[in-house]
């Protein structure tokens, strides 16, 4: 099993910045994929920025060029800088672990950015 807690989230207006975190505890493999997803009202799901343990980054075209994942392998933790922030970011922002066959998911932290 493994535990997710993200943290970072709150409230702020267009155009700042907000550094989310996602600490990995438990059965941790060295091999794995960690990624933050968001969910706005009304919406589905979506992925954001995914990161592998060898480091290869992936973004959503809607934050490319604004949003910055990276992670410290030694602190199982993942990290999003989200910087020129829009209304339409806002939503409850979730990370994932996924190690093999297996996926995890964090309780979720809510971002607003109002306008």
């Amino acid at each position: 099993q493994v535990q997710l807690v993200e943290s970072g989230g709150g409230l702020v207006q267009a155009g700042g910045s907000l550094r989310l975190s996602c600490v990995a505890s438990g059965s941790i493999d060295s091999i794995n994929v960690m990624g933050w997803y968001r969910q706005a009202p009304g919406k589905e799901r979506e992925w954001v920025a995914i990161i592998t343990s060898g480091g290869n980054k992936f973004y959503l075209d809607s934050v490319k060029g604004r949003f910055t994942i990276s992670r410290d392998n030694a602190k199982n933790t993942v990290f999003l800088q989200m910087n020129s922030l829009k209304p339409d970011d806002t939503g409850v922002y979730y990370c994932r672990h996924v190690r093999g066959s297996s996926e995890y998911w964090g309780q979720g932290t809510q971002v607003t950015v109002s306008s």
